[in-house]
């Protein structure tokens, strides 16, 4: 289910690589370990209710203080934020003349801890999507931060977005197993529901879409184990996962509405998967960067010209 992969990857891919990758030595030695065992959970907060493809534009803000930060604005789409022990939060520093005035305007990340004060979360409500991932609204209200609650080695865009990078990769491998999961039903339902006196598996149609979905799904596996290469070599570029991520994606909502075709009238019934995995994928082909985003950055790695600002 693409919703408890969502929470996997929330506290693995973007939680603890943000951790672990720009953390001091003491925030990695007290959140580490028990994240892994899982007894403390995290969520990562970047998006806003303004800005989602365009993260620049964040308007969450840490105000320096003599003895810390001020932290204020709101996040929205965040996963596990409403369970989470320690939330990851992007926001850009309001330097102070005299403290740090370089540092003005400088994206980086900082450890908010469950109960905080100023520090609200509100599940979000009504989805028809993702039913099994908690995701929430988060409003930090003149949040009041000790200097260490800092990541010391996060600076600008790139430390977020180096983290979006490790949850896309995921994403490509993860999308497979709910289309597999869609063809294996597809199939198997195909072989034994009978129309016109014969199982529908026979008819040319219902061969030639689970051939397709099955061979549409082999090649997404091959470029998911591609780039699982170049990332052990140390040769995966943004770009490289910007496209597994926006082509296995498709693929697997493909799958999903193929399947959902061959079982008919039943396909929407939730005793079969296909409907789900169907509903679960259009959001997973918004979140982690747009279908339209990755194709945006694709193009601009062929051209060598920025189609966005």
């Amino acid at each position: 289910d693409s919703g408890l992969r969502t929470f996997a990857s929330v506290q693995g891919s973007l939680a603890m690589t943000a951790i672990d990758l720009f953390g001091s030595e003491e925030q990695k030695s007290r959140w580490l370990p028990e994240m892994a065992r899982g007894t403390k959970l995290g969520c990562f907060a970047l998006t806003e209710p303004d800005f989602g493809s365009n993260p620049g534009g964040m308007i969450s803000r840490a105000r320096k203080t003599a003895d810390g930060y001020r932290l204020s604005g709101a996040k929205k789409w965040i996963g596990n934020a409403t369970i989470a022990d320690v939330a990851v939060v992007w926001a850009k520093v309001d330097g102070e003349p005299g403290v740090d005035p370089e540092s003005s305007g400088a994206v980086r990340g900082f450890l908010v801890e469950k109960g905080t004060p100023g520090f609200n979360s509100r599940l979000i409500e009504g989805k028809l999507s993702l039913r099994a991932a908690l995701t929430a609204e988060i409003e930090f209200d003149d949040c009041a931060l000790p200097a260490e609650a800092l990541l010391p080695q996060s600076g600008g865009l790139r430390s977020p977005l180096g983290c979006l990078n490790h949850a896309r990769y995921g994403i490509s491998w993860g999308v497979l197993g709910a289309a597999m999961a869609c063809y294996d039903e597809a199939r198997q339902y195909a072989l034994g529901r009978e129309q016109f006196g014969r199982p529908i598996a026979s008819f040319q149609l219902i061969q030639a879409k689970l051939a397709h979905m099955l061979t549409e799904i082999t090649k997404a596996q091959f470029l998911a184990l591609r780039l699982a290469q170049l990332k052990d070599a140390g040769a995966a570029k943004h770009y490289h996962i910007s496209m597994a991520k926006m082509n296995n994606v498709e693929i697997a909502l493909d799958a999903a509405r193929v399947a959902r075709d061959i079982l008919g009238g039943v396909g929407i019934l939730d005793q079969h998967q296909c409907f789900r995995h169907m509903c679960n994928l259009e959001s997973v082909k918004t979140y982690e960067g747009t279908h339209d985003i990755h194709l945006l950055v694709l193009g601009q790695q062929i051209t060598g010209i920025p189609a966005f600002g």
